[in-house]
């Protein structure tokens, strides 16, 4: 809630997961439609963003994780696909139609997954409103707790840097993570990935961008992650 709400920015860049039906204009032999996204639609491609899009059109490159084919009937392809933030399945449903040499487009689609959240999360308005009457009411706090997560949910896809008590009030006064403050972090981190950093108490701190890997931050000195977004507010780890 409040300033917590900044942590959804955090999900534009994550990966998605989509299930969608893909309409041919044609049949196509399943066999062949099964090779050709094998081949051409798994792993690194080239998309062309259509024409009414956000972003400039020029091919970017564009992760596929998974595709999987889950029912065909007809001339309609139910499938499941796993990408990288920014790719547009309207386009991919349309190369793989021109790939078939069949024509194609995207009749339904439905967006299961975005980064740490997939559907087994949802809960609807009439629920988020009947489990704060019972929070408000009855005391009963199971189902606000279930409607809504902790901060600290919007990060479980990132990597972290854990920090010392006696360094959380200089970052939540926005500044960055110095090496000697950092208490452990995760393996594979490169430099200019999204990080979380968090307490020893598994409680996000801030989020921002790593300045070295993960071997540098084990290191002596140096800045490890230059500071973006604050979430905790002062005072709360306060050393006198």
């Amino acid at each position: 809630m409040g300033r917590g709400t900044r942590i959804v920015q955090g999900l534009l860049t994550a990966g998605k997961e989509y299930i969608a039906i893909m309409h041919l204009h044609r049949e196509a032999d399943e066999k062949n439609l099964r090779e050709t996204i094998q081949k051409n639609f798994i792993g690194k491609i080239l998309q062309m963003p259509p024409i009414k899009s956000s972003v400039k059109r020029q091919l970017r490159p564009r992760t596929i994780y998974y595709l999987d084919i889950l029912e065909i009937d007809g001339q309609d392809v139910l499938f499941k696909v796993g990408t990288e933030a920014g790719t547009y399945i309207r386009k991919l449903i349309h190369d793989i139609g021109q790939k078939l040499k069949t024509g194609a487009h995207m009749a339904e689609l439905r967006r299961t997954k975005a980064g740490p959240f997939d559907e087994s999360t949802l809960v609807t308005l009439q629920e988020l409103i009947d489990s704060y009457h019972y929070f408000k009411e009855e005391q009963n706090e199971k189902f606000i707790r279930k409607a809504i997560q902790p901060l600290e949910a919007g990060a479980n896809h990132l990597p972290k840097a854990w920090v010392f008590d006696t360094t959380v009030e200089s970052l939540c006064h926005g500044s960055d993570l110095k090496v000697p403050g950092i208490g452990k972090v995760n393996d594979k981190i490169n430099k200019d990935d999204t990080v979380a950093i968090m307490t020893l108490k598994n409680e996000l701190v801030a989020i921002g961008t790593a300045q070295m890997n993960s071997t540098e931050m084990t290191g002596e000195k140096g800045v490890a992650v230059r500071t973006e977004k604050v979430f905790m507010h002062p005072g709360t780890y306060k050393i006198s």
